[in-house]
């Protein structure tokens, strides 16, 4: 067994929320037959080009529906996870310390990683289940991007992770081209999803203009069609926050689909910086 993880990230510093991260996780067995479902759809759709949520046009609008139709119903039925990690503005933190500031990127993927699928919580493996992990190409130098991945290989100290047999390997977390992968274009679609709707985008009109643009409306659409679909998995979805685990917290692994509000330690709250206040 080996669990494949994709990840991504956007929108660092949005009007209300920021530092969006995104992971779509597949098991091994369930790896070929579900790109090979998601290739052909492309294909069936004269998709040719990388999907990704800034091509979300009018014209696209249906093919990106019935691709989404398709991805979601590979989620419900947990052939994928996908998770999806951000921060609020409203909790502010006091001054970064310079090492903090400088690593904040791989501060906050390594608890991304670490935390968001609940792999503590993953049925203990017969073997060893190893993760491989496939990042968007990192924007940083090689040596902060290879001291990341000796701190994500020290996952393997942690005591519930080891109880459960998982194994990160530095040789099997590397940086990808996203047109290559079709889960990290996936991605891509319900991480953009996620940061259009959080930060108000889908209110935005061009300078001058009256009413809002095709194209935002297009991406409007797809994302309550996304939205529906995260409803039918968890009723009542709040994008906003931190999905609940239902009296049961096995369910951080168990749930196909979750959202992480991430909150730093120390965090005020600044109301000042909410969107009742813009």
């Amino acid at each position: 067994m080996e669990y494949i993880i994709y990840c991504d990230e956007s929108d660092a510093d949005g009007q209300f929320y920021g530092n969006f991260y995104g992971g779509m996780l597949v098991r091994s067995p369930d790896l070929e037959q579900t790109v090979e479902l998601l290739e052909s759809k492309k294909a069936e759709l004269n998709l040719q080009r990388e999907l990704k949520w800034q091509r979300v046009t009018g014209n696209y609008l249906d093919k990106y529906l019935e691709f989404s139709a398709l991805l979601f119903d590979l989620i419900a039925k947990d052939k994928l996870k996908a998770r999806v990690m951000f921060t609020q503005n409203i909790h502010r933190t006091g001054p970064y310390d310079e090492y903090r500031r400088e690593y904040k990127y791989f501060l906050l993927y390594y608890q991304f990683i670490k935390h968001a699928f609940g792999l503590r919580y993953a049925p203990a493996a017969e073997k060893i289940a190893r993760v491989r992990v496939y990042l968007d190409k990192m924007p940083d130098t090689r040596e902060k991007v290879e001291s990341f991945k000796d701190h994500l290989e020290s996952l393997n100290k942690n005591a519930a992770i080891q109880r459960n047999r998982i194994m990160f390997q530095k040789e099997q977390i590397a940086e990808i081209d996203s047109k290559d992968h079709v889960l990290a274009q996936s991605l891509d679609i319900i991480l953009g999803a996620m940061q259009f709707r959080l930060n108000d985008k889908h209110l935005e009109k061009p300078k001058g203009q009256r009413f809002r643009g095709k194209r935002t409306i297009a991406k409007e659409k797809l994302y309550k069609y996304i939205n529906s679909r995260i409803r039918q998995i968890h009723p009542g979805f709040n994008i906003g926050v931190s999905t609940g685990t239902k009296g049961e917290i096995r369910n951080r692994w168990h749930h196909s689909y979750r959202h992480w509000l991430f909150v730093p330690a120390g965090a005020e709250i600044d109301t000042s910086l909410g969107k009742s206040k813009k």
